[in-house]
């Protein structure tokens, strides 16, 4: 796709202007690192242009830290106190969902799932939302916490001009088949398989 022209004009009936500006499903799946960081970095791009940013970690602890998630809190405040950039929300399963106000629980993973994606369901058909990182959401999928049917018709019936990034390995052929972008991180080489621990700057 030299310089983002495509290498087919499709006879949709539709304008250029109106196929740019339709939603984006992508999926970032495989085996490979770089899954999450690739959908922050869209988000990060996002953000720039002023888009609603909302981020929802589908991981069973709270110590699982990442290092976006302190710079997009950062880039929040940035938007909230001068203007710049977007508004960001950051969510996170494992420290119970911000809603709730309630801490998170280890009990049953499977219901804290089911109810981010309710509240996820819920802001898609307000429109609350420009960009949606739904970080690790593929495990949820994988293993039947969630319809993934239900999960299909929702994303791909949302109304306006919502994008959506999903994250995590073995997606289903569902998702794949409904999204528009997917993306497979394959790994060649990691400095783990020689026995290196992950790295600040790296890893987190």
């Amino acid at each position: 796709m030299p310089q983002g022209q495509p290498l087919v004009v499709p006879n949709d009936g539709l304008t250029t202007k109106a196929r740019r500006n339709a939603p984006i499903l992508a999926v970032h799946t495989g085996p490979g690192k770089g899954k999450s960081t690739a959908a922050f970095g869209m988000a990060l791009r996002a953000w720039n242009q002023g888009f609603d940013i909302a981020v929802f970690q589908f991981v069973k602890s709270a110590k699982w830290k990442v290092g976006e998630e302190a710079a997009f809190q950062t880039l929040g405040r940035l938007h909230d106190e001068q203007g710049v950039g977007g508004p960001v929300q950051w969510h996170k399963m494992g420290s119970g969902w911000s809603w709730t106000r309630r801490q998170g629980s280890d009990e049953d993973h499977a219901a804290a799932a089911v109810e981010g994606w309710a509240e996820i369901s819920r802001r898609l058909a307000a429109e609350q939302h420009d960009f949606y990182v739904l970080d690790e959401f593929t495990y949820p999928l994988k293993w039947g916490w969630l319809d993934i049917d239900e999960v299909v018709t929702t994303l791909t019936e949302r109304p306006g001009t919502q994008h959506v990034v999903i994250t995590g390995r073995d997606a289903p052929p569902q998702l794949l088949d409904a999204a528009d972008l997917v993306t497979e991180m394959t790994k060649v080489k990691h400095p783990m398989d020689a026995g290196r621990k992950g790295q600040r700057g790296i890893e987190w």
